[in-house]
């Protein structure tokens, strides 16, 4: 079952429409004799040719003389769905559940309202309603372990997904849904698994989104090399992809090769300048270069888009490199005062001091960071070498 399959859909396809009496646009008060079962089909087949408005005229006329009609109340749902009316469409769901429990198509509807407008747990929760009636039901089932990894349920996500395998082994949904999950919780190597799984499917003409997720993967195991391969391929297919312009900027950065980096970078603020991100990122990479003045322009366009933590970081950082250390230290000092968890602004402006000479100052500094009962190695480290 698909999302617009429907009671209605499936009661319009058991026969032909009869003819309709007046105009063939056919306003309902032209008709004669109204028959509530031709009404419904005639619904039906408007919203497959999405003419809501008037497959919606079709359905309320119904409910005016049957105002509990699940047909009518379910078409009234599909209608606004499509509309993108999804709160509307949840009215017309729920009132049709309160007089038909159980409807699956209902049930269907309704929970991929609450899926589309993020009530997860909701949409959870009616999709198991319906999983009572049918519980082989694969489309179901692949949404409702979308929605458990949405919610960050790894173990209920990960059994539905497996459930669908068992049922379906190549179910494309299912593979996808588990290498999502897998890299949203962090283990990159079971998430390559599943993708890989996704180009021995399909090698010939697999999906870019699968080729990007698979680089994303190298990318997050520092695994570079193999992640640009990966990136590359996705780019020749689509010379602006924007998760393989940051794929391949961000893999020549974790290779320390910033002068690679910022072709990529470049390339995507020429399609969005104004991207304060990757603005402060190609900032960065003109600084490891030590080229201050391009940096310093960057840096300032991502500032003037918004206030940036990274960006406001990285000048600081800038007059550091130049000896201008009072000003890298004031900046430092603001910026702790609006991140105090940041151990990184601790190590820079620590690193301030020592260069100025203030050792105690440098010191102090990493303190105050451990004060906050926070354990962090590098500032231990950083701190154990000033003591020595």
């Amino acid at each position: 079952m698909n999302n617009e399959t429907h009671a209605g859909a499936a009661l319009a396809e058991a026969g032909p429409v009869p003819e309709l009496l007046g105009q063939e646009t056919g306003a309902v008060t032209q008709m004669e004799e109204p028959d509530i079962s031709d009404w419904s089909k005639r619904g039906y087949q408007l919203l497959r040719e999405n003419r809501t408005g008037e497959a919606q005229e079709y359905f309320r006329k119904i409910l005016e003389i049957d105002e509990y009609n699940n047909y009518a109340l379910v078409g009234l749902g599909d209608a606004t769905r499509k509309r993108g009316a999804y709160r509307e469409a949840v009215v017309y769901y729920s009132r049709c559940l309160e007089y038909h429990p159980g409807n699956n198509y209902a049930l269907f509807g309704l929970a991929d309202c609450y899926k589309t407008l993020n009530q997860y747990h909701k949409a959870i929760e009616i999709w198991e309603q319906y999983l009572l009636h049918d519980d082989r039901n694969i489309t179901v089932l692949t949404r409702v372990a979308d929605a458990y990894r949405k919610v960050r349920d790894f173990k209920h996500s990960q059994e539905v997904y497996l459930k669908v395998l068992d049922m379906e082994s190549a179910n494309p949904y299912a593979i996808i849904g588990l290498g999502h999950l897998h890299y949203d919780f962090k283990e990159y190597q079971e998430a390559l698994m599943y993708w890989q799984k996704m180009m021995d499917i399909n090698r010939e003409n697999v999906d870019i989104r699968v080729l990007t997720s698979i680089g994303n993967c190298h990318r997050k195991l520092k695994t570079f090399e193999e992640g640009i391969r990966y990136f590359e391929i996705a780019l020749k297919r689509d010379p602006g992809n924007f998760y393989a312009l940051f794929g391949l900027a961000d893999c020549y950065r974790g290779m320390n090769q910033p002068h690679r980096s910022l072709e990529y970078w470049n390339r995507i603020l020429d399609q969005d300048p104004r991207n304060k991100v990757i603005l402060t990122r190609a900032g960065d990479a003109y600084r490891t270069l030590k080229d201050f003045d391009c940096a310093v322009d960057y840096y300032q366009r991502a500032l003037n888009i918004e206030f940036d933590t990274y960006a406001v970081l990285g000048l600081a950082l800038v007059a550091k490199a130049q000896n201008r250390y009072a000003e890298a230290v004031e900046s430092l000092r603001r910026l702790i005062e609006q991140s105090p968890k940041n151990h990184r602004l601790y190590m820079e402006l620590a690193d301030c001091w020592y260069r100025k000479g203030e050792k105690h100052l440098a010191m102090e500094t990493l303190g105050e960071f451990q004060k906050q009962g926070i354990r962090n190695a590098k500032i231990s480290e950083l701190l154990e070498r000033y003591r020595n």
